[in-house]
This record gives C-alpha cells, structure tokens and sequence, in this order.
C-alpha cells in the first residue's frame, strides 16, 4: 500500500490536496482542465478500441453480461441503503445511487498504471467495460430519483446528454476509432497517446486534489452516514466485482481492474445527467462523497487493497 503512495502520480494528487487545505493558488487553468480530461478520455479509448479489434465475440459474453449486472445491481444496492438505513428522500437518494453505480475513468487509469508497472496483464476490453457500466447505471439511478422513467419531462433531451455528453462520446469515439484503425495503423499515435498518459494522468490529479480538498468543507453537510457511505460502499462493490470477474473467468488483472470499476463512483457523467434530470437533488450531498471521499480512498487504499485480493482469490 505504501508503494502505491509513493507511485508519482498519485504524490501529484496528495500535492493537490495540500495545496488545497491550505488555500493555494494551485489550479490548472479551466481549458487545460478540460484539454487533460478530454485527452485521458480520448487515449483510454483508443486503448480499449484496439485492443477489442483483436478480441472474439465470444470472449466478450460473458464478461458484458457480468458487468451489466454490476452496473444494475449497485445503484439499487445504494438506493436501498440510502432510503432505508440513511432515510434520505428519494431524488437524493437516487442521484447518489447513480453516481455510485456509474464508473470514474481516472480510477481504472490509475489502476491500470498501478498494474502496469508490475508487469501485470490484464484484459484488453475492460475499457468497453467501463463504457457499459456508465449509461444504465446513471439511467437507473434517474429512474429511481424521479419515481419512474415517466416522470422525466424531457427523456430526448435526457438521452442525448447521455450518449453526448463529453465522457461517454469521447469513449465510444475512442473505442470505435481504435477498433476500425486497428493496433497497426494506431501506432503512429503512441507517442501522444501511450508514452506521455502517465505524464497527463499526473497532471489530471494534482488538479483533482485541489478540488477535492475543496470539498472537505462540505463533508460535515453531508453527515457521518454518508461519509461512512463512501468508505463502506466501494468495499462491498469492489467484492463483488471481483467476484464476478472471477465468475466469468477473467484474469487476475482483469478482476482486479472489474473490481475498482465497480467500487468507483463518478464526478464527471453522472453529476452532469442528474443536474438536468433531477434538478431537485441537491449535487452536494452526491458529489461530495463520492470525490472527497470514495475517488481518494479508492486510488489510495482500493487500489492496492482489491490487487491484494485478486492475488489471493486466483491463488498467486
């Protein structure tokens, strides 16, 4: 655990979040802000699309099937949670069970660095994976919020922000343009787009540790039981995932990478989807749970935590 700490990248965010805490003037500016995400969106799809140009169908079945559960089966687990246990009102309740059913895509980077740099192979699709988890879960967790897909006004609108918002179009764009161009023809952007992803990925959580550390303030708004929320949830998440990875036969690395998908929450795609579907839910009480205290947790303990475990379970 110690030596995923002191991983580079992650030291970069641990700089942001002093910075943050004690009030710098450390940001990136808004459009490297912006130009960072869209490139690590862009290069994971590229990976993934290359990768799934030289994968069978059948490969990918079961896999796909698992993961779609997954993606079902957390925001209903936290939506239950929530309303039962934490009696939170159903709009809230439903835009945190989505955020924690969609996915974040600088947690399976980092993770796939951390592997990475033990010599660890992992499967080549977990980016369509990821892809997968991200629309239903935020679908359902709107569902849910608004006390059933009728209730939502404007479900064209809806979808598009969906299928275009900036995340899920940069991946899909990513993956389709790596799949048709396959690994020969794509070699001629690894300079760009693998050599210098660790670099950009380093810069991407510096800039996040300031903002996290910003949404410190806010933990005491959101109350002990949603803090415990967020350290407890991606646990029991991360299990099942790997669990499932297991289940559907995929590598160690593969489980590890399914588990940190599954215990990972999003601060990207989902607050912009629940922002116009579910104007009632306060983004506080979503947000802040799962950046300041899921998104740390897991880069910094779920990380080596659920690799340990993958190790154990395939008995290396």
């Amino acid at each position: 655990m110690l030596e995923n700490l002191l991983d580079p990248t992650i030291l970069c965010f641990v700089v942001g979040l002093i910075a943050g805490m004690v009030k710098s003037d450390l940001r990136l500016p808004a459009s490297t802000y912006d130009f960072v995400s869209m490139y690590l969106l862009l290069a994971l799809g590229f990976r993934g699309g290359v990768q799934l140009a030289q994968v069978s169908g059948n490969t990918l079945l079961y896999p796909l099937m698992g993961t779609l559960l997954i993606s079902m089966f957390t925001p209903l687990l936290s939506y239950f949670i929530l309303t039962r246990l934490g009696r939170i009102d159903r709009p809230n309740a439903g835009s945190i069970a989505a955020h924690y059913g969609s996915v974040s895509a600088v947690t399976l980077a980092t993770a796939m660095t951390f592997l990475k740099n033990r010599s660890v192979e992992f499967e080549p699709f977990i980016v369509a994976l990821m892809v997968l988890m991200e629309i239903p879960a935020i679908c359902l967790g709107i569902f849910l919020a608004k006390g059933g897909i009728k209730a939502v006004e404007n479900k064209r609108k809806l979808l598009r922000d969906i299928l275009l918002g900036k995340g899920v179009f940069l991946l899909l764009s990513g993956l389709s343009i790596g799949m048709l161009s396959g690994p020969e023809k794509m070699k001629a952007l690894n300079p760009l787009f693998d050599d210098c992803f660790k670099g950009f990925l380093a810069l991407f959580l510096l800039e996040l540790g300031v903002i996290t550390a910003r949404q410190f303030s806010y933990l005491k708004k959101t109350g002990v039981f949603l803090i415990g929320f967020g350290l407890l949830m991606p646990l029991f998440s991360g299990t099942i995932g790997l669990l499932v990875g297991y289940l559907v036969q995929l590598s160690p690395g593969g489980s590890m990478l399914l588990a940190i998908l599954s215990a990972s929450s999003s601060y990207i795609a989902a607050p912009t989807a629940l922002k116009m579907a579910v104007p009632e839910a306060n983004p506080v009480l979503s947000l802040t749970p799962s950046l300041a205290v899921t998104f740390p947790f897991n880069i910094t303990i779920g990380i080596p935590l659920f690799y340990q475990l993958s190790q154990f379970l395939y008995g290396i």
